[in-house]
């Protein structure tokens, strides 16, 4: 089987594979899939349909696609240009899709529909579809693959509440790294379950296919689903998420028991903290030697992972630094240098390795290489580290992070709101409620009601509120601080305080 060697064009993957292997199975998503000769024929016209629509080399390419084979058709054909692919969700609100492809300026948007308005409008997306019409126009050896200068670009919220773009430092080439982060062998049979418009599942769908496996994509999260396509296609390693993970536990065990997951070698789970008693579950269902986790940021200065074996050892840890380093600094700035002193978390590339990221739309606040994803944690005498807490001003919900600052930034702009708090409270199902305490007049007509349905307009499902709380009791000290740890103390103390818009 055809396996890059570093350096190889990213771009030219799809050809390698389906000069060898040409009725293999690539792609696959609901009734759909790709062998190699048909992935490789569609990115190559929309690559074609792209540069027709004035995409090159290093362009950012929005792909607002839900999870399918377009997705995958486009991201290929992105990198064939040398251009950058951007997944995005199809369901961002409207002032948070205009300041990302403000962000992006992009030549077109890969999308649903032909002729959608997007961003502030004066754009209109096209489809796969569409490219692959336009293709007709471009003749065979006009096009020659170039190496982008970046092969991805997530995007993420952030502490100021407006979205960045982190262009990763990894060029359009082949580099090894998420497969042996990610523990991706050749030929994997690789389940993905979660959106590829996240980081994590986009680059382990596209490190599968780089390697010459064969993805399974999920249209939407199925509890029941993820254990029938791993015994249907015998899947080898699947990527999940704590909140997905307690899904699967709580199906009735004779339809747990019903599937052979035999063919399962890795289980792995990223994107929030796993509650232990979740972990020991599948641990003790599936066995420790196949259940993995990985720690890391989409920035991926550096990072950790950690198997079940040693977690059964190290009980709570996410494990030892496999990439970069990590260290950790005391609340008033000074370096811990004893175990099993917390403090929080700092991470930078190892020496004299590239950078491993660059923000467009925010700057990277960096002392010496080193930044910080605002975790609270400490390592142990073995070097394993252990994760406490995130720091005040980002929630996981489900594995995404939720920035309160965006979300009090949208409240602000009700006429009748003088200033909100926004909290996460703790749910069994996803780790945190969204939660937000909203200030209002006294005797003010406004219900919890009206102030979700105006944040229905300006905020992705996701980031909306599951309770509204309205006061009219002061939210900020005199200096203007939010007092949110105080806050969310005395709701947890009193039961929530909560009404449900």
């Amino acid at each position: 089987m055809f396996t890059p060697e570093p350096g190889f064009p990213l771009g030219d993957i799809p050809q390698a594979h389906a000069t060898e292997r040409p009725d293999a199975v690539a792609v696959r998503s609901g009734e759909k899939q790709l062998t190699w000769a048909e992935l490789y024929r569609a990115s190559t016209e929309v690559a074609r349909g792209l540069r027709l629509s004035g995409v090159g080399h290093g362009r950012i390419v929005p792909l607002m696609l839900p999870n399918g084979v377009d997705v995958v058709v486009a991201a290929f054909a992105c990198l064939k240009l040398g251009a950058v692919p951007q997944p995005l969700s199809t369901r961002l609100a409207p002032p948070e899709e205009e300041a990302i492809l403000a962000l992006s300026d992009p030549a077109v948007v890969v999308g649903l529909e032909e002729g959608a308005p997007v961003g502030d409008g004066r754009m209109r997306s096209t489809t796969v579809a569409e490219l692959r019409r336009r293709a007709g126009e471009f003749k065979e050896d006009d096009l020659v693959t170039e190496v982008g200068p970046s092969w991805k670009a997530p995007t993420s919220g952030g502490s100021t509440g407006r979205p960045k773009i982190i262009l990763s430092g990894a060029a359009g080439a082949f580099n090894p790294f998420d497969m042996e982060a990610w523990g991706l062998r050749p030929g994997e049979q690789s389940l993905v379950t979660a959106p590829v418009h996240h980081n994590a599942p986009f680059s382990t769908a596209m490190t599968t296919l780089f390697n010459g496996g064969t993805v399974t994509l999920l249209e939407r999260f199925d509890a029941e689903r993820v254990l029938a396509d791993i015994e249907r296609y015998a899947i080898t390693w699947v990527y999940l998420v704590p909140t997905m993970m307690r899904r699967v536990l709580a199906l009735p065990e004779k339809t747990r028991e019903r599937y052979d997951l035999s063919s399962l070698v890795s289980v792995w789970h990223c994107a929030e903290p796993c509650p232990p008693a979740t972990k020991q579950a599948w641990i003790d269902w599936l066995g420790p030697e196949r259940i993995h986790e990985l720690y890391a940021g989409t920035e991926a200065q550096a990072g950790c992972t950690i198997s079940g074996t040693e977690w059964l050892a190290h009980r709570g840890s996410v494990g030892r630094t496999t990439w970069g380093e990590i260290k950790i600094v005391a609340l008033d700035g000074t370096p811990v240098t004893e175990p099993g002193v917390s403090g929080e978390i700092f991470m930078r590339v190892s020496e004299g390795k590239p950078p491993a990221f660059r923000y467009i739309g925010a700057e990277t606040e960096e002392d010496d290489g080193w930044s910080t994803l605002g975790d609270i944690g400490e390592f142990d005498a073995d070097g394993y580290l252990y994760l406490h807490d995130r720091r005040s001003d980002m929630l996981l919900v489900g594995g995404v992070n939720v920035y309160p600052a965006e979300i009090e930034a949208a409240l602000t702009e009700h006429p009748h709101v003088l200033s909100g708090a926004v909290i996460g409270l703790p749910d069994p199902d996803r780790g945190n409620r969204v939660h937000a305490i909203v200030q209002i007049e006294e005797g003010s007509p406004t219900t919890a009601e009206e102030i979700d349905a105006f944040l229905a307009t300006r905020l992705s499902p996701h980031k909306r509120p599951r309770s509204i709380e309205l006061v009219t009791t002061p939210l900020r000290s005199a200096a203007g601080k939010l007092r949110r740890s105080a806050l969310r103390a005395e709701r947890l103390t009193d039961g929530g305080g909560a009404r449900t818009p």
